[in-house]
């Protein structure tokens, strides 16, 4: 079998409610990836693009997050409402969906707009 052309990560952590950092799971990660896996076959992707949950990403504070590889691309605050474009814009037609990015300065950082100074 050839390599995948994309592989997709969808954060799956779950702290728990009342915990003092979001969590994917408690924004539907869990459902989204289901979701995802579904259109991804139904565009006829599958053996093409892997779809899989995995532990904590450290992009909490933009849940439900997931990133597309080989590319890196980042996609924060994911609705059930995005799947459809995301599969059919990035994974069928190459083409990120820049509306849906995680902007470059908060990743991999200790801080950007959307989480709060670490002491």
């Amino acid at each position: 079998m050839p390599n995948f052309e994309h592989h997709v990560f969808v954060c799956g952590n779950d702290r728990g409610e009342g915990a003092p950092r979001p969590s994917c799971a408690q924004h539907g990660s869990k459902h989204l990836k289901d979701v995802l896996k579904d259109a991804v076959k139904k565009a006829g992707l599958k053996g093409k693009v892997r779809v899989q949950e995995t532990g904590c990403l450290d992009q909490c504070e933009h849940a439900a997050v997931a990133v597309v590889y080989p590319e890196a691309v980042w996609y924060g605050f994911l609705k059930l409402e995005d799947v459809g474009e995301m599969v059919q814009q990035h994974l069928v037609e190459g083409k990120p969906v820049e509306r849906l990015r995680l902007p470059e300065s908060c990743i991999n950082t200790a801080q950007c707009a959307h989480r709060p100074a670490r002491t």
